[in-house]
């Protein structure tokens, strides 16, 4: 009887799989989701130190977005582009447009990328442009496509909370459905194997929004943070010129305050209530919520709980 062949590192003519931002968040759930399944991975990230060691895996020549010749090197070769979108920066459209354009010019077959809830030329979360018009360049290149679009992280409403106890924004009685990195990996990863292990296209040219399964408020957020750590939490609605004013002490640029408070205001706007059930979906379970990850994750709201 004839045994399939392997899909993992012994067979070298399967689909290499190029996954950016490797030592991150995202990316690193995706590879090492990948390398599990027995998927040849080539890793990509600014830090080669915190690149894992996986089965399968190889790292890349070190290599930034922004420099088309070093994209190229990293990318040569590769079937698959797993791209996670770069550092927020005034320059991050063009980071990415260059690194699409190095993995077009290399053969890059297909591209899945992690966009943002409501892309759109006119959005009010000022980076959430930003992935429109990424988005746009790559439905430009002749490469198959697919669109991630992930809400706000969980991880981000305990870090949005100050030592405080207060979660300060203007985001008014707005809702969100924050995603866990979790939750988008699996799904990523349920994309990137369709196509991986049986030449399954029906993702391509699709656009899909990933989120939690509800929406909440900041100020339910605040109840909720309040029970796992045992002390009150409150949400505080500001103006936009308070939001700007209490962001003031930390000192960052112009654009990168306006991202902050944008995406507060982005909430208040609606853009961000969007529920999807693209998580249940793709991967049979049903995407985390905010409850289940700080029962899951505790370390994410350390810095608020109460010291004796």
């Amino acid at each position: 009887m004839n045994n399939p062949p392997p899909t993992g590192p012994e067979n070298p003519s399967a689909p290499v799989v190029a996954v950016t931002g490797a030592g991150g968040a995202v990316g690193g759930r995706v590879a090492r989701r990948l390398a599990r399944a027995g998927v040849p991975v080539r890793l990509l990230g600014r830090d080669p130190s915190r690149l894992p060691e996986l089965p399968g895996a190889v790292a890349a020549p070190p290599a930034r977005y922004g420099d088309g010749e070093a994209m190229r090197r990293a990318l040569a070769g590769a079937h698959t582009l797993f791209l996670v979108s770069a550092h927020e920066s005034p320059y991050r459209v063009r980071e990415h447009t260059t690194a699409v354009d190095a993995a077009v010019a290399v053969g890059v077959e297909r591209i899945v990328y992690v966009s943002f809830l409501g892309a759109a030329p006119d959005a009010t979360f000022t980076f959430a442009r930003d992935h429109w018009h990424t988005e746009a360049h790559i439905r430009a290149t002749d490469v198959r496509y697919t669109f991630l679009r992930d809400s706000l992280y969980l991880a981000g409403i305990p870090a949005m909370t100050g030592a405080d106890g207060v979660l300060r924004g203007p985001a008014g009685d707005g809702r969100v459905a924050a995603v866990a990195h979790d939750d988008i990996a699996d799904v990523a990863v349920a994309v990137l194997l369709a196509d991986t292990e049986s030449d399954d296209t029906r993702y391509d040219g699709f656009t899909y929004d990933l989120t939690g399964p509800e929406a909440f408020t900041l100020a339910e957020a605040a109840e909720e943070l309040s029970r796992v750590t045992g002390r009150t939490i409150t949400y505080l609605p500001e103006t936009r010129e308070e939001a700007y004013a209490s962001r003031a002490q930390y000192g960052a640029e112009d654009w990168e305050v306006a991202g902050w408070v944008t995406s507060y205001e982005a909430i208040a706007a609606g853009e961000m209530a969007a529920v999807s059930d693209a998580v249940p979906d793709f991967t049979g379970h049903p995407a985390m919520s905010l409850a289940a990850f700080l029962r899951e994750h505790p370390d994410s709201y350390r810095h608020l709980l109460t010291t004796n």
